[in-house]
């Protein structure tokens, strides 16, 4: 065969396979359009309508939505018994095998809290360091004259002796 040849049957393929494509989405839609008629009732009309007739349209409706609401609970509900039975059956093939899922761990950063952390810790020393400073009175550092009866023995005694060694150096 020839390129042109080969080129032209390449064409042809492919405005087959596009009409085919315009096809099949033709009838998904019409389906679809079926499906829903079909769920969801014929149209009503409500041109010319009286209260009563539009109360009646509105019981109907109603009355359908309870039931498509049923519906979708029953189906939700089996939905769900049949996952919590095939994560129950896993479990057991996996416990039969000897082999057990891994978790995906989740990455965690080294640095994260860390600062937080040493802040947490500086401030607590900062409140530690306060309150193991011991308390001292105002009197024990004072800068004055003392009374003599408030001065230990020991300092008494001392002078006592200078006074004595003054004397007898006189």
């Amino acid at each position: 065969m020839t390129p042109e040849r080969k080129k032209k049957l390449r064409q042809l393929l492919r405005k087959k396979a596009a009409e085919e494509l315009k096809k099949e989405q033709e009838r998904k839609a019409e389906e679809r359009k079926k499906i829903i008629i079909q769920r969801t009732g014929q149209p009503k009309s409500l041109d010319g309508a009286n209260e009563a007739t539009l109360q009646a349209i509105c019981k109907e409706y109603y009355e359908r939505l309870k039931q498509l609401e049923n519906g979708k609970y029953d189906l939700e509900y089996s939905v769900r018994q049949k996952d919590f039975e095939i994560n129950e059956l896993t479990i057991q093939v996996n416990d039969l095998r000897g082999k057990f899922v891994k978790p995906t761990l989740k990455k965690v950063s080294k640095y994260e809290g860390k600062f937080e952390k040493l802040k947490a810790i500086a401030k607590n020393t900062e409140m530690d360091y306060r309150a193991n400073l011991k308390n001292v009175s105002k009197d024990k550092f004072k800068l004055g004259e003392e009374k003599e009866s408030e001065r230990p023995q020991w300092a008494l005694g001392k002078k006592k002796e200078e006074k004595v060694e003054d004397e007898e150096e006189e």
